[in-house]
């Protein structure tokens, strides 16, 4: 009993329980990211098709997906793909009902713009209504050469369309500015009807002086289309269905059974890159993220743009200025409790002062001509920033003060004692020996802003951003634009996709990135609080 009772005194069973709380922490969170790995890393992996044959004769191509052992039951999901023609992209099978199972070489996997995969056979090759079969030579050289005309002819198609609203877009904002003069009815006034009257000559003018070329870009784009629907594969499925896919909407199609090691592995990496760098498609369960990797990283930079000098400044306010008593502490009182207020409370501030009091007031004050659709009044990048910038204010604030604390008093007095003024003093000893602890702040606030949701869902984010807030147009930088985020595409499609069991894999990958971008962010910001630690040795970080 006294030996026991040495031991707890000496803080054995405290330290033991203290460091297996940490094992037991960390080997969660090794299991998390091992899962995440697997699952959303294993995704792009392109896997063999095969053919399975059940006891009741039907047949099913795909991919073998996962398998579910109960008791005495055994069962393999299929990706059958095909969902235009079967309705579902996955089907269970009981193994005792599979008769054989099959790798046939000549099945492709055929990835599309919609409806998900589509698994078959190819029967024939159609180029503008001539038709090339298997007797005819090499089907697949010809599919592939008209997979590059298809994409060739749509890319056509696309700058065709382009060149058309380029040259009909001066007219229309001229319509527009019409349209609007109407709708205030500027004709009561003499002044409104002579300009009106303008505007409406110079829309016929400008409309008769680009009728030919619209007429011949118009006439180019009919046919373009023509010879783009014109190209398209007849593939055949396992149970025997036909079915016409236009090559311009097939993003890739290959043989699995066929591949090697390198040529699955050439495949993977090019699914790697395409998941970083394009636009997701088929309702964000395809395709890649780039827009919402985007986003989340210009939405954490304008957070810490906007929190760092802010927090800093109410930190040393506190600190160096503010009388200690009891308003200051308790205001350091309620920073402290403002880190423990739900998201979603500082998701609803930002709407209703940001976005409807601040930006509807600029949207009377700037932009009343454009009003009642807002520009400034509604959802966008910089409100769900500054948003977020309230929400990780706290931690910035104390991290800020405790590097404050931690700069030597002597150091201080010093600086006063050989003329300096109270701010010289902050500028060159203060602030230069507690920017480690400002970063440790800014680390802290990164983790928690890049991950948050809830206030963004109100604020700005959305499912699919058609353009970006930072491009090569005038101004460059659109605050005012929507914008995507990694963490609600995860959610949206996690739970909010008309497709779950086909989003699966897309969570995974979409959460791993966003681990991958926030460890990123920090390293950057710990490599520079570190190089700062060792330039200042006087400080005690």
């Amino acid at each position: 009993m006294s030996q026991m009772s040495y031991f707890k005194k000496k803080g054995d069973p405290y330290i033991f329980a203290a460091g297996m709380g940490l094992i037991i922490s960390l080997g969660m969170v090794a299991w998390i990211l091992i899962v995440i790995l697997a699952k959303g890393l294993g995704f792009f992996w392109p896997r063999d098709l095969v053919e399975v044959t059940l006891d009741d004769g039907k047949k099913y191509l795909g991919e073998m997906w996962e398998k579910r052992d109960d008791y005495d039951r055994h069962e393999t999901q299929l990706k059958n793909g095909n969902r235009d023609l079967y309705g579902i992209d996955f089907v269970w099978m009981d193994d005792a009902n599979i008769v054989s199972s099959e790798y046939p070489e000549g099945a492709f996997t055929f990835e599309r713009m919609e409806y998900g995969n589509f698994y078959g056979y190819i029967v024939a090759v159609n180029v503008e209504n001539q038709a090339v079969t298997a007797v005819d030579g090499d089907i697949v050289s010809k599919a592939y050469d008209a997979f590059e005309l298809a994409h060739q002819t749509h890319d056509e198609v696309v700058e065709t369309q382009q060149e058309i609203t380029d040259l009909t877009e001066p007219l229309t904002r001229l319509q527009r500015e019409i349209s609007l003069l109407e709708i205030d009815r500027a004709d009561r006034t003499e002044e409104g009807r002579a300009l009106l009257e303008r505007y409406r000559k110079e829309a016929n003018e400008m409309e008769q002086a680009i009728a030919e070329e619209y007429l011949a870009l118009n006439s180019e784009l009919e046919k373009l289309v023509i010879k783009d629907r014109s190209i398209f594969l007849s593939v055949r499925t396992t149970d025997g269905r036909n079915k016409d896919l236009q090559l311009s909407h097939v993003v890739r199609f290959f043989a699995p059974n066929q591949m090697g090691i390198f040529e699955k592995s050439w495949h993977y990496m090019g699914k790697l890159w395409e998941f970083v760098a394009d636009d997701p498609r088929e309702a964000n369960t395809e395709g890649g993220v780039f827009p919402a990797i985007f986003g989340t990283v210009m939405m954490v930079i304008l957070m810490s743009i906007a929190v760092v000098p802010f927090g800093v400044m109410a930190a040393i306010y506190l600190n160096e200025y503010a009388k200690q008593g009891v308003v200051t502490r308790f205001i350091r009182l309620s920073v402290n409790n403002l880190a423990g207020v739900p998201s979603i409370v500082f998701g609803v501030f930002g709407l209703g002062f940001f976005i409807y009091f601040v930006g509807g007031s600029i949207d009377q004050l700037l932009f009343s001509d454009k009003l009642p659709e807002p520009t400034l009044g509604t959802g966008g990048i910089l409100w769900a920033s500054l948003t977020l910038a309230l929400l990780t204010l706290p931690v910035v604030v104390v991290a800020t003060e405790e590097g404050l604390l931690a700069v030597p008093r002597a150091n201080k007095e010093g600086a006063l004692a050989l003329g300096a003024t109270r701010w010289q003093m902050i500028r060159k000893v203060v602030l230069p020996n507690a920017m480690p602890g400002i970063l440790t702040g800014l680390i802290l606030a990164i983790s928690r802003g890049a991950g948050e949701v809830a206030p963004l869902m109100i604020t700005g984010v959305v499912k699919l951003a058609p353009t970006l807030a930072l491009d090569a147009t005038f101004p460059f930088l659109h605050l005012d634009r929507k914008f995507m985020h990694l963490g609600f595409h995860i959610y949206d499609v996690g739970f909010q996709s008309p497709n779950v069991e086909a989003a699966k894999p897309m969570v995974y990958s979409t959460a791993l990135l966003l681990i991958l971008i926030v460890i990123l962010l920090n390293i950057v910001a710990i490599y520079v609080r570190n190089n700062l630690r060792k330039r200042y040795k006087s400080s005690t970080f």
